[in-house]
C-alpha cells in the first residue's frame, strides 16, 4: 500500500483530539487514520483501512511510542481477534478470540515471541478448559495437551492392607 505525506488530509491546528487521514496515492481510498484518543496530543490510535473499512486497528495505551494492543477486522467488519504484547514492548505475542457469547474462547500465544503460536489456551464460559502445545516446533498441532485437572475421587478405606 503506497501512502504519501502528501496524501493527508490536515487536522484541525492545536485539536488536541483531532484525527488525520491518509489516503492510498494510487486509488485515492482512505488507508489509515490516526487520532490522538486521549487528546493530550500525542497520536495513541492507528487504523489501517480499506477505503471506509477497517483491517486493523494499532492502539498504545500506555503512551510510550510502542503499540499495546491490536484490533483485526474482518470483511464483514466484526472484530476477529485482539493481539496483545505481554512484554509490552510492542512485539504481539498473543491473540485472543472471542465466542459468540462474547467471553475468550481461544488465546494463542507465542512463546517465543517469534509470531508463530505455539500454544493455545481454549475457555468455556470464561473458565480455561484446556491447554495445547506444540512443543516440537513441527507446526502438525499439539505436542503436549492438557485438559481440566480431573477432580480426586475419595478413597474408599480399605480394609487388611
Amino acid at each position: 500500500m503506497a501512502l504519501s505525506a502528501g496524501c493527508t488530509a490536515p487536522a484541525a491546528t492545536g485539536a488536541a483530539g483531532a484525527v488525520e487521514a491518509k489516503y492510498n496515492e494510487k486509488t485515492g481510498k482512505l488507508a489509515e487514520l490516526t487520532m490522538n484518543a486521549k487528546k493530550d496530543g500525542k497520536p495513541d490510535v492507528f487504523s489501517y483501512m480499506d477505503g471506509s473499512k477497517f483491517v486493523r486497528i494499532e492502539i498504545d495505551n500506555d503512551e510510550n511510542g510502542s503499540i499495546d494492543r491490536w484490533e483485526y477486522y474482518g470483511a464483514d467488519q466484526k472484530l476477529e481477534k485482539v493481539g496483545i504484547s505481554r512484554a509490552n514492548d510492542g512485539i504481539v505475542d498473543s491473540w485472543l478470540f472471542a465466542g459468540a457469547d462474547g467471553l475468550p474462547a481461544k488465546v494463542e500465544i507465542a512463546t517465543k515471541r517469534d509470531g508463530r503460536a505455539n500454544r493455545t489456551e481454549f475457555f468455556s464460559k470464561g473458565d480455561r478448559s484446556r491447554a495445547e502445545e506444540d512443543t516440537d516446533a513441527d507446526d502438525r498441532g499439539p505436542s503436549t495437551s492438557s485438559g481440566r485437572a480431573p477432580q480426586a475421587r475419595p478413597r474408599e478405606h480399605e480394609h487388611g492392607r
